[in-house]
């Protein structure tokens, strides 16, 4: 299955590392796909991030790296066209260029921002919502 992570689902599965969402980002059925942007969101909460997680700096980059390396990274000149689309119809303006990214892959999101429902031009799913797909 093809899905856009977006940032805080990977902020979960650093902060809770023996947790379901991690399990389910190396599901070997899943292919992730996010944009450059998430690097920044995540470094922006990464004082917080290790708090939460009792991880060090060491092994919060570990753990970053880690979960990183099963995400495919798509460079944003390749959905930048999709942004003013995405635009009108995401209902978070911080999640603008997810929509633009899964608007050009024609693929649903993974997010816990239940905001993300609220519109009905891309399909949105929550980690206890692909939990239940697959039975973890």
């Amino acid at each position: 299955m093809d899905l856009i992570i977006d940032a805080n689902v990977v902020i979960s599965a650093l902060i809770s590392m023996n947790g379901k969402t991690r399990d389910l980002i190396f599901l070997e059925e899943f292919s992730l796909f996010s944009t450059e942007y998430l690097l920044e969101e995540v470094e922006k909460y990464k004082t917080e991030i290790i708090k939460k997680s009792n991880l060090d700096e060491e092994s919060f980059k570990l753990a970053t790296s880690l979960i990183l390396s099963k995400i495919k990274l798509i460079p944003f000149l390749e959905f930048k066209s999709l942004i003013s689309k995405a635009k009108d119809i995401c209902p978070d303006p911080d999640d603008m260029e997810y929509f633009a990214l899964a608007l050009s892959k024609k693929i649903p999101i993974w997010s816990n921002d239940k905001r993300l429902k609220q519109q009905t031009a891309v399909k949105v799913f929550t980690t206890s919502e692909l939990i239940n797909e697959f039975e973890l």
